[in-house]
């Protein structure tokens, strides 16, 4: 695992706080200039006396499915690709403490995860903001962090892990007499039925050169893109636990003799699914303190979406 290099706190290189300390004007003064204040504290990236009439923050934990499957449906690569990405909107110096259920994180303490509480995810490749003391992370797992103000990638990791297609597609290609080719297409959704993938797109390659296109489908709306050499069937909303069919049928040129397999090129699905983590992850808590002690209000929000995502035709 890569958690990165230990950041240079104070680092005097930050381009925001070296416009508060070069000027475009040459003078000559008595009084040294005083140096910014972020200089002088221990947090480069946070100045101090941000206000905000409302403290909140935001967080979303985003995860992106590369996926390679055969056409007999065994998975050849699987991948989760994840960011924890953060809209900080807290008043003064807040000092903060994320909790995932990270498998290291219990083996380090020497906890169990709790019955309902889901499995413990165990993370790769992590690698943090420069706001997290790693020190401190490496040490016991808890990741602890000042914000900057406003919005932020906290961190990122990645799964190489077995995944089953989140939608899976099937396809099955019958040309008639080498003057018209035809397609049954059966998707399927294999996520729970409580989840929704939002704006489904499934991109099925055809041959170059077909015609009179017609579509006939159980959900959704189909269209014929020449210059993908591909249809494109888009589904609104996709619940979880549905299969869907859709049926599509083309006109081949006269002169076409022999078909060659040159356009069976893998089909693309496209997807998000809102509260829902491929991996499992969850944020467990997130403290906010600050010597004032005001009471802030923290979001979460969890959004699984494709990355590249294909499925081999026959």
């Amino acid at each position: 695992m890569c958690v990165g290099s230990l950041a240079t706190l104070a680092t005097t290189t930050s381009q925001d706080i070296l416009k508060e300390y070069i000027t475009q004007e040459g003078h000559r003064t008595e009084v040294a200039p005083k140096p910014p204040m972020a200089l002088t504290n221990a947090v480069s990236w946070r100045s101090e006396g941000i206000k905000h009439k409302k403290n909140e923050i935001f967080l979303d934990v985003v995860e992106k499915l590369n996926l390679l499957v055969s056409s007999n449906g065994t998975v050849l690569h699987s991948e989760i690709i994840g960011a924890v990405k953060m809209k900080s909107f807290l008043s003064g110096m807040p000092e903060l403490k994320l909790g995932l259920n990270d498998k290291l994180m219990y083996e380090a303490t020497g906890r169990q995860v709790s019955k309902g509480k889901g499995k413990a995810v165990e993370m790769e490749d992590i690698k943090f903001h420069q706001c997290v003391r790693l020190a401190r992370f490496e040490n016991d797992r808890t990741i602890s962090f000042i914000p900057p103000d406003g919005e932020f990638d906290l961190m990122t990791y990645r799964l190489a892990t077995h995944v089953k297609p989140l939608i899976w597609v099937e396809v099955v290609v019958e040309p008639h007499s080498r003057s018209r080719i035809e397609y049954m297409i059966k998707a399927k959704s294999q996520f729970k039925s409580r989840s929704i993938a939002n704006n489904v797109e499934i991109v099925i390659p055809v041959p170059i050169d077909v015609d009179s296109p017609s579509f006939k489908s159980s959900i959704g709306t189909v269209t014929y893109v020449p210059d993908q050499d591909a249809i494109v069937w888009t589904i609104k909303q996709f619940n979880g636990s549905r299969e869907y069919l859709m049926r599509a049928h083309f006109g081949l040129p006269s002169v076409e003799t022999d078909m060659s397999d040159d356009w069976k090129k893998p089909i693309q699905v496209r997807f998000e699914i809102p509260y829902f983590t491929v991996s499992g992850i969850q944020v467990r808590y997130l403290k906010i303190i600050e010597k004032s002690g005001y009471q802030a209000l923290p979001w979460v929000r969890y959004i699984t979406q494709n990355g590249d995502y294909q499925l081999r035709m026959t």
